[in-house]
């Protein structure tokens, strides 16, 4: 799925342009960042987050991009223990963005997304962070592509998920796996219909999820299961009246608990839990006077600790799991139009969520801390 295709399929989702990274019409880059007072201050400059991983108290990255749909720039923030501040991240000729970023060290973390030409199709975008400095990735060489998510089991081995187009109107599910040396593309199975892969989570070499939507008319929910061997799609719910059902996020602990996050019928959000053996649509709250409801990330530490991000009615929304039911917890809304696109938690006290907030329609970067009692 291009970014062209995911702005038209999910514009109603969030009332504006969205693309899979959150940005349309973005303002040029150039605004210096704020200094952020401590972790439940906002880090904001022109542009927007897409995705967000954290590792300890001590480290976390968001990613997104600057600039407006025709001329991107990747944008990459990390948070030092006590304050988020900008890092140097590659560029590639023409413009490029990243939609998602995962992490298992304070020295290894790695984002994805892709690239924009000036002329020609985007590529694939894998970068990765060393220690000391962010490194473009060689990636497989394909007929154009777009990454959306990335997750890592180790510094051998991740997944990174997107979608390829080899010519207009045509788009296929992308599954690439790193081995410790080079990133190489592994067969998934592809239902008719146009499937685009848009998160993806990794328990264990023999365990990972990925969940998107398989077009059409109307849209349904598409999960993909790793065995240790292949990957196989798994029955999923398309609950929506109108079937017009979308997955974007997914997070696992074990092979007996994972959660799956989007949006029914553009109107409701849609959460779906893995048991072991099924999935089953779990009651997701609907706040109050708010419609389009949509989840774009979820996290997950235990069974009975979870969150979800994402947003309604130009407001964010975050809902938590408390082992027993999903509830809506309060989160800022600093702008007339907030979103969320990502949601990461190293413990049940330490969780961050990204996004942006609109401005006389112009995106400013928006992060929010989790401290164990509230969001701010």
């Amino acid at each position: 799925m291009s970014r062209h295709i995911t702005r038209a399929l999910f514009a109603a989702t969030a009332g504006i342009a969205l693309t899979t990274s959150g940005l349309a019409g973005a303002s040029a880059a150039g605004a210096a960042p704020t200094s952020p007072a401590g972790p439940a201050a906002s880090f904001t400059i022109s542009g927007g987050f897409s995705g967000v991983a954290v590792t300890s108290a001590r480290s976390a990255w968001a990613v997104g991009a600057v600039g407006d749909g025709s001329g991107e720039k990747t944008l990459i923030a990390h948070w030092s223990g006590t304050t988020w501040k900008l890092v140097r991240s590659p560029r590639p000729a023409g413009g490029g963005f990243l939609d998602g970023v995962a992490a298992t060290s304070a020295g290894s973390a790695g984002a994805v997304g892709g690239t924009q030409p000036a002329t020609g199709r985007g590529e694939m975008l894998i970068v990765h962070w060393n220690g000391s400095a962010w490194k473009q990735v060689r990636s497989p060489v394909l007929a154009g592509g777009h990454l959306t998510g990335v997750a890592a089991v180790s510094g051998r081995l991740a997944w990174a998920v997107g979608n390829t187009y080899p010519g207009i109107g045509r788009y296929k599910d992308l599954i690439l796996r790193w081995n410790g040396t080079s990133w190489k593309q592994v067969p998934s199975p592809t239902p008719a219909g146009g499937p685009a892969l848009l998160g993806v989570a990794a328990v264990s070499a023999r365990s990972a999820w990925a969940v998107g939507v398989i077009g059409g008319n109307p849209y349904r929910t598409l999960i993909l299961h790793w065995n240790g061997i292949a990957w196989k799609r798994v029955p999923s719910p398309s609950p929506g009246s109108a079937s017009n059902d979308v997955l974007y996020g997914v997070a696992a602990t074990s092979a007996r608990n994972a959660w799956a996050v989007g949006t029914m019928d553009y109107s409701k959000s849609l959460i779906l839990h893995w048991n072991g053996k099924t999935w089953k649509q779990a009651h997701s709250p609907s706040p109050a006077g708010r419609t389009s409801l949509t989840l774009r990330s979820v996290t997950v530490t235990s069974a009975r600790n979870a969150w979800a991000a994402g947003y309604s009615n130009g407001k964010t929304l975050i809902e938590r799991w408390n082992g027993i039911t999903w509830k809506q917890v309060p989160s800022p809304s600093p702008a007339s139009d907030s979103y969320l696109f990502g949601v990461a938690a190293a413990s049940a006290r330490n969780v961050w969520a990204a996004g942006a907030t609109y401005h006389n329609g112009r995106p400013r970067t928006l992060i929010m801390h989790w401290n164990g009692t509230a969001w701010k």
